[in-house]
């Protein structure tokens, strides 16, 4: 056994001075397992260092490509499928979350780990020697499942190797680590491709890669540290829900990319038809959830646990991060492009235009923490993170088509970075402490799913209105050639000598949308938050949790058990 699932246990007493209510999953007896050694803090330091780079690596590639685009489109002169660099990663990435977690089960943490590194670090260099866009999209795409099993699996693994005193601390980590690669992809991004080369970007990953998983193979600690786990097999591995959960997520998010460089396809069957199937195929998933459920409740590891659904507080939570997701990661693409396209920045100064989102998703990871360690206050800190992303969304609206860069972009853009931050520690802390022992690993996944595929999204929907924007602003001013290739985000770099003002304004434009979107989005999200409301005197703080844990293991150590 070389894994511990720490994560979360309620306890089943009655003389509890605190009930749970009835979205609380309480756990059985067997849970309650003695707490094993504390591994030594030099050892623990090195270990969750190696975890958090590869969970930082993971999160730095979904957007670290936004201020390369240029320099690939303009590379390989290809321009209409640019923006499918990005969204081949993220969408093997949200696809395989949940399947590598459930892997981990029948092979270990440490081997799926590892293996998960191998396809990252192996994929990533293959991406910096492609020879063409079609193969830069494929190895883009072989990278990202190797990075969703770093995420997923980072987010499993640091409550697991952690004692219960710095649990509390898990969520801060986490969502210090979100906030770092969201800006930081753009802004290191953006110096490797002005300073060095684009391929730089992938390359990267091999040697910070090596070191991380080297750190962790060499810290990984002995099975007297671990709490034992049962081991799955592969009969028990739901390899159709997976199936079903991958079609959903790329069948829906394809036809809004592809539209963004097509006319009138709104209503051609090549827009409607995957779109629907997408559908289709995400009704399916949750019928077969609910049949494995029903028919073979112990003998197979559901991809979407149904009993998670049903706990109010984490499927609320799912939905918020799926929301969030959608607006913080638009906004990693739209804004690198729109500083460059519109204000004349390098790749390099347009990443440093982020810095203040950066600083303030920092922040703000550490008071959800902080705010959320002793007293349990995520409804009210998401609904806060929904209500100032919403604020920023909105006041972003005003920017205008200028090439002068408008302070206040970047002051609207704090908000943003603030609301996520708050956001990201409050969704990994419901992970926690809402999902049941058993279905720790795919409860971390499905929100890491989540926030990527509404990021997948954000970044489609941004495509398609930028496409519309553009035809509506420039037609006029180019030839037949260089229209039909508008619509995608490196296209307005290589043609803007046409009519500079126009492309300004089509940008401008479609920010403003964008962000009237966005604050759609958003408010959604904050109805979400207010919906996970719960009566003080039913709330159970992560401290308090660790407490019962350790109770309830003092218990059953007495019953000799």
């Amino acid at each position: 056994m070389d894994n511990t699932l720490t994560s979360t246990m309620r306890e089943k007493s009655s003389s509890s001075s605190v009930e749970p209510s009835e979205d609380t999953i309480v756990e059985s007896a067997e849970d309650a397992q003695p707490t094993p050694p504390t591994l030594p803090l030099a050892r623990y330091l090195i270990l969750a260092a190696a975890i958090s780079l590869g969970f930082f690596l993971a999160l730095l590639d979904t957007s670290i490509v936004a201020t390369s685009l240029y320099a690939i489109a303009i590379e390989f002169q290809e321009v209409d499928n640019i923006n499918w660099v990005a969204l081949s990663y993220t969408l093997a990435y949200l696809s395989c979350a949940v399947l590598f977690a459930r892997i981990s089960d029948v092979i270990g943490r440490k081997v799926a780990y590892l293996t998960a590194y191998a396809i990252f670090v192996a994929f990533s260099l293959a991406c910096g020697w492609s020879k063409s866009l079609t193969q830069l999209i494929v190895f883009r795409a072989l990278q990202g499942i190797g990075g969703s099993g770093l995420y997923s699996l980072s987010m499993i693994l640091l409550p697991e190797v952690s004692s219960l005193k710095s649990q509390q601390y898990v969520g801060l980590l986490v969502g210090a680590t979100l906030a770092m690669s969201g800006v930081m992809g753009p802004l290191l991004g953006g110096a490797l491709t002005e300073y060095a080369n684009w391929r730089w970007v992938f390359w990267i990953n091999g040697p910070l890669g090596a070191a991380s998983a080297g750190a962790f193979f060499l810290a990984w600690p002995d099975k007297k540290y671990l709490r034992p786990m049962k081991r799955r097999t592969w009969g028990e591995v739901d390899f159709l829900g997976s199936f079903l959960l991958v079609a959903a997520a790329c069948l829906i998010v394809f036809p809004f990319q592809n539209s963004s460089s097509k006319t009138g396809q709104w209503s051609d069957p090549v827009f409607i038809a995957p779109l629907v199937v997408g559908v289709a195929c995400a009704i399916a998933l949750l019928v077969w959830q609910a049949v494995v459920e029903r028919k073979w409740p112990h003998d197979m590891a559901a991809a979407f646990p149904m009993v998670l659904l049903r706990n109010r507080i984490y499927a609320l939570a799912v939905v918020n991060s799926l929301l969030l997701g959608f607006v913080y990661l638009l906004a990693i693409f739209v804004f690198p492009i729109r500083f460059q396209v519109v204000n004349n920045k390098t790749p390099f100064q347009a990443g440093l235009m982020l810095l203040p989102m950066l600083g303030a998703t920092a922040l703000a990871s550490y008071l959800g923490g902080a705010i959320n360690s002793k007293r349990n206050w995520i409804p009210e800190t998401l609904a806060a993170a929904g209500i100032l992303m919403l604020l920023g969304c909105a006041l972003e609206m005003t920017a205008g088509a200028g090439e002068a860069l408008e302070p206040k972009v970047l002051g609207f853009l704090a908000f943003l970075g603030f609301g996520f931050g708050l956001s990201a520690t409050c969704t990994t802390l419901t992970a926690i402490m809402e999902a049941p022992l058993q279905e720790s690993a795919p409860a971390h996944g499905i929100i890491a799913q989540m926030r990527i595929l509404g990021g997948s999204l954000g970044i489609a929907a941004s495509s398609a209105i930028l496409g519309v924007k553009m035809k509506d602003h420039v037609t006029a001013t180019l030839s037949s050639e260089q229209r039909d290739q508008l619509g995608d985000v490196g296209s307005a770099a290589i043609y803007q000598a046409a009519e500079k003002q126009a492309i300004r304004d089509a940008y401008t434009a479609a920010l403003r949308t964008d962000m009237a979107v966005c604050c759609g989005v958003l408010a959604a999200a904050t109805l979400c938050a207010v919906a996970m409301y719960k009566k003080t005197g039913q709330r159970v703080s992560l401290v308090e949790m660790q407490k019962r844990q350790r109770e309830a293991a003092a218990r059953m150590q007495q019953a000799g058990r």
